[in-house]
């Protein structure tokens, strides 16, 4: 079993940097994307992972992780097969949360908003920027489906792999984009005394963004 103690041995202070008002952008995306460069040249492990929340039919909440690969003035943008669980459930409720977690930096970005499809020719774009393994993995897995084992998935691999052996790998009709177009960004400095700095964006009317402090 996980003690109190064992988990109480994990407990740090926070005291790297501190997050002020006037030190952020006026724009959340453009404030984002100055932590997201500082993250990446402090080397944090995979920047761009973020955990996606969704919620189900029934208001049943789902979680899981995958990665940013895209970001423009309009949000947030990430891929996935349209019919998996997330893709079902975006479909259903297209509403979203982000979270990113930059540990070394002692920092998180909380992110909500409204999701939408992005356009067939930037999904193109993408599918092609690909490996062609993951192209070819794209074509296998009918993924948040179960399959027998995980010599189907093999075997289907190889098949799709002769498919395509001597021409260019498509993009599947149901793989694609989605873009989170956020409503509410929360940026979170860790601080001493779990007196912590956090900053959120939301935005008003005509696009506007409005800043407020919230208490730790």
């Amino acid at each position: 079993m996980l003690t109190a103690e064992a988990i109480a041995q994990l407990r740090q202070e926070y005291s790297q940097q501190v997050l002020r008002e006037t030190d952020v952008a006026a724009d959340p995306i453009e404030q984002f994307a100055a932590w997201f460069q500082q993250a990446v040249a402090a080397q944090v492990p995979q920047p761009n992972a973020m955990t996606l929340a969704t919620v189900s039919p029934a208001g049943l909440p789902s979680a899981r992780i995958v990665l940013l690969n895209g970001l423009d003035e309009r949000g947030f943008i990430f891929y996935t097969h349209y019919r998996s669980r997330k893709g079902q459930e975006l479909a259903a409720n297209p509403h979203a949360a982000l979270v990113f977690l930059w540990h070394e930096l002692e920092r998180q970005v909380r992110i909500e908003g409204q999701v939408e499809r992005v356009t067939a020719a930037i999904s193109d774009a993408y599918f092609q920027s690909r490996p062609r393994g993951s192209q070819l993995g794209a074509w296998t897995s009918p993924q948040s489906q179960p399959i027998a084992s995980r010599e189907v998935l093999e075997a289907q691999f190889q098949v799709v792999s002769q498919q395509y052996a001597d021409r260019p790998v498509p993009r599947p009709p149901d793989w694609g984009g989605y873009r989170v177009c956020p409503h509410t960004i929360e940026f979170w400095q860790g601080r001493p005394n779990r007196l912590h700095d956090r900053l959120r964006y939301r935005q008003g009317d005509h696009q506007t963004w409005h800043l407020e402090r919230l208490a730790p």
